[in-house]
């Protein structure tokens, strides 16, 4: 039984940038009103504080997502959720490898549904390369890789259980 594990985090360098660039941004806006803040009543502090906190929390939640992918002799199980949601074998009518343009295609990376139909459901933290599904149902599903050829050697291994052959 061949088994494909990927899992992937937003580690892009833009990315680190933004959320570095949010921190000090707040921080430096408590620093600047420093002295009001530390005279003002709790409420007041909090409020001032707020956006630090908020920062802080997203920076926690990048930390935290992941795009996890298991494919094996069951189907497909994706990604961003503490447990897998899977999409077995027989309920896919197609399945390929292909490049994608997120921006475009998708308004970004992320978990995106896009209101096109034609589109379909694209999971993705980085790069342009995705396991493309279509299902039996008609919908679309693209989930993001990393290991482009180990993908494709477990999809050799499995194809035939698709619905498709």
């Amino acid at each position: 039984m061949k088994v494909f594990i990927e899992e992937q985090k937003f580690t892009q360098p833009l990315v680190i940038i933004g959320l570095a660039i949010a921190v000090i941004g707040a921080i430096v806006s408590v620093i600047v009103r420093l002295e009001t803040i530390s005279q003002s009543n709790l409420t007041e502090k909090l409020t001032a504080l707020s956006g630090v906190i908020i920062v802080l929390l997203v920076i926690l939640l990048f930390l935290n997502l992941k795009l996890k992918t298991r494919i094996d002799e069951h189907g497909i199980f994706y990604p961003f959720h503490r447990s897998f949601k899977v999409i077995p074998w027989n309920t896919i009518s197609n399945l390929y490898i292909r490049r994608y343009d997120a921006i475009f295609e998708f308004g970004g990376w992320g978990m995106k549904s896009i209101l096109r139909k034609n589109k379909g459901k694209s999971y993705t933290t980085k790069g342009n390369i995705g396991l493309q599904l279509e299902l039996n149902n008609g919908d679309k599903i693209l989930i993001g890789t990393q290991k482009k050829e180990e993908l494709q050697r477990v999809l050799n291994t499995y194809n035939k259980k698709a619905a498709y052959d």
